[in-house]
């Protein structure tokens, strides 16, 4: 019950006491701390990006417009939110730290202050954060990263995501499914090519050709060699023939398509495109999903966050701001290593994709609220 009493209370934290000073002093700490630590970030991460692919840009003479408004503009919303949430971190704990220092946090609570209403300001200021990212994430920065991820494909990737694929098996529509033993994507063909309709769950056409073509003038895919066996019941009909011309649900760009496609879709794309996957019978459809749900919980674990932050460095410790950022760091490491582990679990489909996301603010949670009960009061 005591625990049940405490997570009560800290959900009351939300909910609007009388404004201060102080909590409008402390929201402009953050935040502008907040936006501080993303711009040298961003500076940096441009610095490095652009000495990494600088022999790229002069070997594809990209433009140095495109460089900057295709590419960097575009890069920096990118990065930002990328690791939005750790820069909310490291804000609270540089501010909060240094407030504990020149104990002005001992003199807000040595002035009847709780410690619940001191934490107010920060989940407001955490609340601003957590929507904005979200919105940006879902919605914003996928339009965003087509430009991006456009000017990529021209000027910085030499060549095709992979050059061939093997036993690949999709269901272009309900009850037709396809496979080929192998596909070239720079000759655009597939091999040991076939077609199986059902009806019923019961085999009525199937469809084997040698090899499976693009027209790109026709925009059609032409089979070469192939026969046709139908199905009636306790009758069979084979038919032989050199080519035909056929439309299929399936092109050239499927195969294409890089993994990380799904950073230019916004929420209502994606779902349509998971939906059409698993439709298909798509093998990486866990990595989709990890894209799916990240968008809500990685702006939700701006709340963990912050309160750990809050907890860790509020009193004042003899190593000074020095030891805060440090054990700061050291939680962000972990928490970016545990999400990683979790991922790649549920990518080898040995792990619910949604549990494997929402797994690291779980356990970061029960941390945050050992430490909230550990803080000074």
């Amino acid at each position: 019950m005591k625990v049940v009493s405490d997570i009560k209370d800290l959900i009351s934290i939300l909910k609007k006491p009388e404004y201060k000073i102080i909590d409008r002093y402390i929201i402009r700490k953050f935040l502008g701390t907040y936006f501080f630590a993303i711009i040298l970030i961003i500076v940096i991460a441009c610095i490095f990006d652009f000495s990494e692919k600088v022999d790229d840009f002069i070997e594809k003479n990209a433009p140095v417009k495109a460089i900057i408004l295709d590419y960097y503009l575009n890069f920096i919303p990118y990065f930002a939110l990328l690791y939005s949430h750790l820069f909310t971190f490291i804000a609270v704990i540089f501010f909060t730290s240094k407030m504990a220092y020149r104990t002005e946090i001992v003199a807000i609570l040595s002035s009847g202050v709780s410690y619940k209403r001191l934490l107010w300001p920060y989940f407001v200021s955490a609340s601003i954060i957590a929507v904005f990212a979200y919105i940006l994430t879902n919605f914003v920065v996928p339009n965003v990263n087509k430009v991006r991820l456009e000017f990529e494909e021209n000027y910085i990737h030499s060549q095709p995501v992979s050059y061939s694929y093997r036993n690949i098996h999709k269901q272009i529509m309900p009850g037709t499914f396809i496979y080929m033993e192998s596909y070239s994507n720079i000759s655009n063909t597939g091999y040991r090519f076939s077609i199986e309709k059902y009806n019923e769950n019961e085999l009525v056409s199937k469809l084997m050709g040698d090899n499976i073509l693009w027209d790109s003038t026709k925009r059609k895919w032409t089979i070469r060699d192939y026969y046709v066996r139908t199905i009636d019941g306790m009758k069979e009909n084979v038919k032989e023939s050199r080519t035909v011309d056929t439309t299929l649900n399936i092109y050239p760009a499927d195969f294409r398509r890089r993994t990380n496609i799904v950073e230019s879709m916004d929420l209502f794309e994606l779902n349509r495109f998971i939906k059409q996957q698993r439709a298909q019978g798509a093998e990486n459809i866990e990595s989709y999903l990890l894209e799916k749900y990240k968008r809500v919980s990685v702006p939700f674990s701006t709340f963990i966050l912050t309160l750990i932050g809050v907890c860790v460095s509020s009193r004042k410790a003899k190593g000074g701001i020095g030891l805060h950022i440090g054990v700061g760091l050291g939680f962000c490491f972990s928490y970016i290593l545990f999400m990683q582990f979790t991922s790649q679990f549920a990518i080898s489909g040995g792990f619910n994709p949604l549990l494997a996301v929402w797994l690291p603010n779980i356990v970061f949670a029960i941390v945050g609220y050992y430490l909230y009960k550990l803080a000074p009061k």
